[in-house]
């Protein structure tokens, strides 16, 4: 069984590691960094193999996940050496398969992965998309190994800016502090703030994606005519609550595309 192999030991790396570690995933991993300290917590923390040689690591994956920043992507693959079909998972936000490609091709075969980081605890998201010779074994392979962290969703290459700046879970978290911050405001303590906050957010939301009732029918339910909730959303759209969001998307997909001229 050839292990899977992690190019980068940052945040995403942790994140599915201990994603995987919870859900018993049973194929060996191996993880290199240029950085000795993130490989020795790594390894007591998940018990992963650790390599610090780059090309000795290569040579030994199964499926090869390049986990590293976008900037590092063009040097990290001029330093790989790959002779044999291979499949690269690149988790590098903004970088399309055409580029990757451009930098290393046959015999690789290239996949593009988006991963939440709430995959830590096996509920996460993970964008997919395949480059257009991609076997169809190896595809159920990739879906397999980001199944085990949470749902998956293949969609188009072209899609892939717009999805990475929706599906943040910065977002609850961002809006999870501006709520508990208001409240704090007009008198809640920040312990009462932050439940209220949360229940606002996550049960409204668990509410929706559990139960049969649709988007438009809860907000009607939430918000009667009249009520509290209803002027606080017609005041927060009046202040271009909307707008803000749409413009905070549009800045991380300009984000996005400089970070593929990068390679």
């Amino acid at each position: 069984m050839k292990p899977t192999v992690f190019l980068g030991g940052g945040r995403i790396t942790s994140a599915l590691l201990a994603g995987l570690r919870l859900a018993k995933y049973d194929k060996p991993i191996i993880v290199h960094d240029r950085n000795p300290g993130k490989l020795r917590e790594l390894k007591k923390q998940y018990g992963v193999t650790v390599e610090t040689n780059l090309n000795a690591a290569v040579k030994q994956a199964g499926l090869l996940i390049i986990a590293v920043r976008p900037d590092s992507v063009s040097a990290l693959l001029q330093q790989i050496e790959i002779n044999i079909p291979l499949t690269l998972i690149s988790l590098a936000a903004g970088v399309p398969i055409s580029k990757l490609r451009a930098r290393l091709g046959p015999p690789v075969r290239w996949a593009r992965a988006m991963p939440s980081p709430v995959c830590r605890i096996a509920r996460g998201l993970t964008a997919l998309c395949f480059d257009r010779t991609f076997p169809r074994s190896m595809k159920l392979e990739v879906k397999s190994l980001f199944e085990q962290v949470g749902s998956i969703l293949e969609i188009p290459d072209r899609q892939f800016d717009a999805f990475t700046v929706t599906f943040s879970p910065s977002h609850s978290y961002h809006a999870l502090v501006a709520l508990a911050t208001a409240g704090e405001r007009l008198g809640l303590k920040r312990k009462n703030a932050l439940t209220a906050a949360a229940h606002g957010l996550a049960e409204g939301i668990l509410s929706w994606r559990e139960g049969e009732d649709s988007l438009d029918e809860l907000i009607q339910e939430a918000a009667t005519p009249g009520g509290t909730a209803a002027a606080t959303m017609q005041a927060m759209d009046a202040s271009g609550y909307k707008r803000t969001i749409e413009k905070g998307l549009r800045a991380g997909i300009a984000r996005a595309r400089k970070n593929a001229k990068l390679i």
